[in-house]
């Protein structure tokens, strides 16, 4: 009887100490997903859908980085004025709060401009950074610093970086700051204001100064060409540097041309672009659970393609990618949140969301 009544004992207080352990884990999660952060990475895929998201998991010799988060919500996309987006209207959404036109960067509906993420935090001391596989000057990145009518407006949007509060960008898209219609040399007046400037390669450490990189005349190569690890490089160079505020950092890093390959239809270059972004989001993961005060978003600004994972001719072990449009899709897209205030982003909800849920951190 002793022998019974023991070992009912033992079971009541191994399931008592299972139970803690599951309660302190819990308590754990939700004490950092409730805390604010000091730091933001956001993290735009273009033209990234769930089906592209899917081929990260099928199509990668390691485990899907997309698999680490545990906070995951769904996005509207459409635009002002369109049911379908374009980048500059969705990046806007995301980086003003505001839903306007297709074409527009930085501007609301009637053409106003209307304050950023990055010209809103720089001011409250934080620093900021924009990376692109594209020009700097396209339109997912150009939301972040300019305010233009239409997105074509290059020259104008490089003019708008040169003075704005960005510390630290990567990308392409040298020809609109030396090989400008009206003659002016922006290289040199970046100089000027304060920048390092990087034009032949990524360099391996941070300076003290501001940084610019403009490693091509317009976009990066594809990863099909050749361009390696850029977007992981850079995204680790800047996290160095940008994280030695006390203040905090905002940094966006977008993986352009996930977008290109679905414009495409071209499945090898839309995968190979995609598994470039999941490193990425590797390297910004790696940073944030080291740092404990960083906030890393993800998401995409729309889908492109109408792309899918379908059977190969019937075989269902067989995977075969398919397109069913060479433009825009106005599917939702997902959006991934882990670190503190990780909480606010399930659900679903408008892009213009992102830009709030992110503001709200950093409201008095």
């Amino acid at each position: 009887m002793k022998k019974i009544f023991y070992l009912f004992f033992i079971l009541i207080i191994s399931d008592s100490c299972v139970s803690v352990q599951v309660s302190d884990n819990t308590i754990t999660k939700n004490s950092i997903e409730n805390k604010k952060p000091k730091n933001i990475i956001l993290l735009i895929g273009d033209g990234m859908g769930l089906s592209e998201i899917s081929a990260s998991q099928f199509y990668n010799d390691h485990p899907s980085n997309f698999e680490r988060f545990y906070e995951i919500g769904l996005c509207k996309t459409s635009s002002f004025s369109d049911l379908i987006t374009d980048s500059a209207a969705s990046a806007t959404a995301i980086a003003c709060g505001v839903k306007t036109y297709n074409g527009a960067i930085g501007v609301n509906k009637d053409s106003l401009s209307v304050n950023t993420i990055v010209e809103i935090l720089s001011i409250k001391g934080l620093s900021t950074g924009v990376i692109s596989t594209s020009s700097i000057t396209h339109a997912t990145p150009a939301s972040f610093y300019a305010h233009v009518k239409q997105r074509s407006m290059y020259e104008d949007i490089a003019a708008d970086l040169v003075v704005s509060d960005i510390d630290f960008f990567a990308g392409g898209g040298l020809k609109f700051f030396e090989k400008r219609k009206d003659k002016k040399d922006l290289i040199k007046q970046l100089k000027i204001n304060g920048f390092d400037v990087f034009i032949e390669s990524l360099p391996e450490s941070f300076s003290e100064k501001k940084q610019a990189i403009l490693l091509a005349n317009n976009a990066m190569k594809t990863m099909k060409e050749g361009r390696g690890d850029f977007l992981p490089r850079a995204t680790r160079l800047a996290l160095d540097k940008l994280s030695k505020n006390e203040n905090g950092f905002f940094l966006m890093v977008e993986g352009s041309q996930i977008d290109w390959g679905g414009h495409d239809n071209d499945s090898e270059y839309l995968i190979s672009e995609l598994i470039d972004f999941d490193n990425t989001i590797g390297v910004a993961l790696d940073f944030a659970e080291k740092n404990g005060e960083t906030l890393v978003i993800v998401t995409g600004d729309h889908e492109t393609g109408g792309f899918t994972l379908g059977p190969d001719h019937g075989d269902y072990n067989k995977i075969r990618p398919v397109f069913s449009i060479g433009g825009h899709s106005a599917t939702m897209v997902p959006v991934f949140a882990k670190g503190p205030g990780a909480n606010l982003f399930g659900g679903v909800y408008e892009n213009t969301s992102i830009y709030k849920k992110i503001m709200s951190f950093f409201s008095e």
